[in-house]
This record gives structure tokens, sequence and C-alpha cells, in this order.
């Protein structure tokens, strides 16, 4: 299949795939908007009268069959148009759209700190298997899978913010801003990504392969960078696309106790005020920041495996 088609089916595919998973995900949060309670009770104050109850449920189509809202709303979303937020009184969509900027920049950071390190503890891990340096550096990475996030954030806060005053306590801005969080959210990742580097490094060393390599009197640099690692990396790169998936869902905790003014904070916002239409929306671009990092990592294993090719792709 000549290459240009190969790419063209398996857009097509990937395209299709898509759009059945962000149709069945807002069919999902639809129905469990609608099935967790009245939504216009949800919506409205506890003390708000059966007036007021009556009239929101008349303007918001509750009152109508559920499939009629459904395709109602379904509709709406084919537009781009998920209503007005409740809480903000403007279109949810570019609030939602607003805060990914903020979310770009933190996952970013964080992937510039996290891969690199995770990489280099797993590999150095690997080159030195059951030596003190290997024993010291997976207690390192049992560390980062272990601790909970937003305790290790709150003890970050506590010394460097307000013990040390290096850094500002909260708030979305700078660099000053960003290290903080950054390394709160990349400890998770480093330990993950160096625990799979690590196995699939040892696997990769202990083949025919590279131990031909070293009887032909190869330097181990060569032999470690130039063949195990390339043929490692499927799995690292996996667990690096999965890891920043984590941190485009929003970092919802970290977010939150850092006052980031990302897109993981707004959705607990938006569900704490019960506000269904900024939600939806919410949970709308996150997905797609979501669908497009899988597709790129997609994209990269043709880059790092010359054998895997879009036309078996596609297949």
């Amino acid at each position: 299949m000549p290459r240009r088609v190969a790419i063209t089916a398996y857009l097509i595919k990937r395209l299709g795939h898509s759009v059945l998973v962000l149709v069945g995900l807002l069919l999902f949060v639809f129905l469990l908007g609608h099935g967790i309670g009245d939504p216009a009770k949800m919506m409205l104050a506890p003390e708000a009268s059966h007036e007021q109850y009556l009239a929101t449920r008349a303007q918001y189509g509750f009152d109508q069959p559920l499939y009629v809202q459904f395709i109602r709303t379904a509709s709406g979303w084919i537009r781009g148009d998920f209503g007005n937020s409740l809480w903000q009184r403007v279109p949810s969509l570019p609030v939602a759209l607003s805060r990914v900027p903020a979310t770009l920049h933190l996952a970013l950071a964080t992937a510039l700190l996290a891969i690199p390190t995770a990489i280099i503890i797993g590999t150095i891990s690997a080159i030195r298997p059951r030596s003190w340096l290997d024993r010291a550096l997976t207690v390192i990475s049992l560390g980062g899978v272990s601790t909970a996030e937003f305790w290790l954030g709150l003890m970050l806060i506590l010394l460097f913010a307000v013990q040390l005053g290096w850094f500002p306590t909260s708030g979305y801005g700078g660099i000053e801003n960003t290290v903080l969080p950054a390394l709160t959210l990349a400890f998770r990742p480093i330990g993950r990504i160096a625990q799979v580097a690590r196995g699939a490094m040892l696997d990769e060393m202990s083949k025919p392969y590279v131990v031909t390599a070293r009887s032909k009197g190869l330097a181990e640099r060569v032999c470690t960078f130039g063949h195990a690692f390339r043929n490692a990396a499927i799995p690292i790169v996996t667990m690096c696309g999965d890891e920043t998936a984590s941190l485009l869902n929003g970092a919802v905790v970290i977010e939150t106790v850092f006052g980031w003014a990302g897109i993981g904070g707004l959705l607990i916002q938006a569900i704490g005020r019960r506000d269904l239409p900024l939600i939806e929306a919410t949970v709308f671009v996150i997905a797609i920041m979501i669908i497009t990092l899988n597709f790129l990592v997609d994209l990269l294993y043709t880059r790092v495996d010359p054998r895997i090719r879009f036309g078996s792709a596609a297949a």
C-alpha cells in the first residue's frame, strides 16, 4: 500500500475511533448528570422555591423526555455549543478553552523534567543491575510511585514557600510559580517511567544481539544506546504518553493545591457548583487533548521502530 494512501486510511480510522470515544464519553456524562438526581435541583440552591424549580426545569428543558433532551443537547455539541455556564453566565466552551494554556504550560514543564530524569535513572539501573546504585535508584522510583501527590505538594509548599520563601505558595504565572507544582507532579511519572525503562533495558541487554555486539568489541555506550535503547523505546514511549495524558487530564488535585488556573481545577469548580454545561464542555476539551496526544504517540512509534508502518496500523 502506498505510504500516502496508508496514512490517509490510518487518519480516517483514528478519526472514526475518536468520534466514537467522544460521543460515548459525552453520553456517559449526560446520563450521569441526569442519573444522580434531578438536574434542576442540583443546579439550584437548597433554599430555592418550588416556582424557581419549575422555571428552571422549563428553561433548560428538563421537563421533556430524556431522549428529547439528549437529541437537543447532542445537536448543540455538533455545533460546538454546550450552553451557557450557570456559574459564569457565558458560553461554557470558551471558558473551558481559556484554561487550556495553563494546563499545557504545567504539563510541558512536568514532562520536560520527568521524562529525561526517569529515562536516565532507568538506564543507569539497567546498566548496573543489583549494584548499590541500582538499589538506590529503585528506592527513589518506588518512592515516586508510592508518594501521595497532595501530601508532597503540601510539604514542598511548607518547606520552600513558607519556611524558605523561595517560591510563591500558589498561583499561575512564570517560572517561580511553575517550579513547585511541576516538581510535585513529576515525582510519580519519574518513578513509573524509570521502572518501565529499567525493565525494558534489562530485557533488551540480555538478548543475543547485544551479546554479539559486545563480543565484536563495540563500546558499551554503543551497545546500550545504539542498539538496546532503540529497541526498548516502545514501552518507554507508551508509558511516557500515558503519564503525559494524566497531566493533560488536568492534574486535578495539584491544580487545586497550588491554585493553578488549569482545566482540572475548573472541572472541580464546575462539579462543586453543579454547573452541568461547564462540566460537559470541560470533559469534551480534556478528551480532545488526550485523543490528540495518543495520536501523536502513535506517530512517534513509527519513528522509534521502523518496523511499524501506517499500513499495518490501518489494516
